[in-house]
């Protein structure tokens, strides 16, 4: 088991890695809309998204993966009716390369950011 952790996206605000790789198998902890100086982006969804995504990004370079390597994504989104304009982020970063999803409503995230995403991706 390998930790992952990058100075490239903002540090775990919490007892919990920004990473694991486990095998070949990259398990993010759950992105929220920070920058990597730990300072919150401010925005709608679309913006709060734009910023997770490059957390994401960053994390999974990091770990040897990439956006197109991700097998799993699990969304949590704060309001359902942001749903569209998530959706036009999330098919910005996957286009062709669709990976399985859920996306949940929740009552309230982490310093009450309006989405949070986790991945699951395949380590080159």
């Amino acid at each position: 088991m390998k930790v992952v952790q990058t100075n490239n996206a903002p540090a775990a605000i919490g007892p919990y890695s920004q990473g694991i790789v486990v095998n070949n198998m990259f398990y993010s902890s759950g992105q929220i809309p920070l920058n990597a100086a730990g300072d919150l982006v401010e925005g709608d969804i679309k913006v709060q998204a734009h910023q997770v995504f490059k957390n994401l990004q960053a994390v999974l370079q990091e770990a040897g993966a990439t956006l197109e390597t991700v097998v799993k994504a699990t969304v949590f989104i704060k309001d359902m009716n942001d749903f569209p304009l998530l959706n036009e982020v999330y098919g910005e970063y996957f286009s062709l390369h669709k990976p399985a999803r859920s996306c949940v409503e929740v009552a309230r995230l982490p310093k009450d950011v309006l989405v949070e995403i986790e991945v699951i991706a395949l380590v080159k």
